[in-house]
């Protein structure tokens, strides 16, 4: 089974920046017990978006509320500086943007020397075609369904087509990556996103703004067309 799977074919990973930082042990907890996979932590340097969360301490403290798997999805301008201190933190992955400055496949290279999965991630605009180059090096792809930086914005349609485009291009042999998408993911969106090819859903306030977290984590999966077993 895939490293961030625990459930049957599609992996569902609360977004921790919706969570309540007041009581996040027990917001993590809650979601393990609903049916989550994994956890994807939003790092924003205030450069590269115009936000700013959490970095390489809070991710431990993190580390230390949960066994399940942590993507760091790191939103900065310079991700090489920010390698080793989140693999000090315990990261299971980390997953960076094409569009950062630096070599990015010596980014990806040095993030699984580090003992990390190793993701990328590109903005809606930025063209898949731009990933071919890297599709080898890369355990995981991110697509972005919103504009990086902001919670809470509807899903851009025209992600479905670049997720199944991706998932053409590993059908043929253009690597063994993962794919997850961020934004907008809801009970109508992520199993669209699935039946398109996508394998990770990632979403926040649609989770831990549920009155039930595991019936909101069930709808996730629940695909109009399932796959055959």
């Amino acid at each position: 089974m895939s490293w961030w799977l625990r459930h049957a074919d599609t992996a569902v990973a609360p977004s921790v920046l919706s969570a309540d930082f007041g009581a996040v042990g027990d917001d993590l907890a809650s979601m393990e017990l609903a049916g989550a996979d994994l956890f994807h932590l939003d790092v924003m340097d205030a450069h590269f978006v115009p936000n700013l969360t959490f970095g390489p301490f809070i991710a431990k403290a993190l580390r230390r509320r949960t066994d399940l798997p942590l993507d760091a999805h790191l939103m900065v301008t310079r991700p090489d500086d920010l390698i080793s201190p989140f693999a000090d933190a315990g990261m299971d992955a980390l997953t960076v943007h094409i569009e950062s400055e630096g070599d990015t496949a010596g980014t990806l290279s040095q993030i699984r020397a580090a003992g990390m999965k190793a993701g990328l991630s590109l903005r809606p605009a930025t063209p898949i075609a731009s990933l071919a180059p890297y599709l080898a090096l890369i355990d995981l792809i991110l697509v972005m369904s919103v504009e990086p930086g902001y919670g809470g914005q509807a899903f851009i349609p025209e992600s479905l087509a670049r997720i199944a485009e991706l998932d053409r291009r590993r059908g043929v042999g253009e690597g063994s990556f993962a794919i997850s998408v961020d934004g907008g993911i809801n009970a109508d969106t992520g199993p669209r996103c699935l039946e398109a090819g996508a394998d990770i859903l990632v979403t926040g306030s649609y989770l831990f703004g549920a009155p039930d977290r595991a019936a909101a984590v069930a709808s996730l999966r629940a695909r109009q067309h399932p796959v055959d077993p």
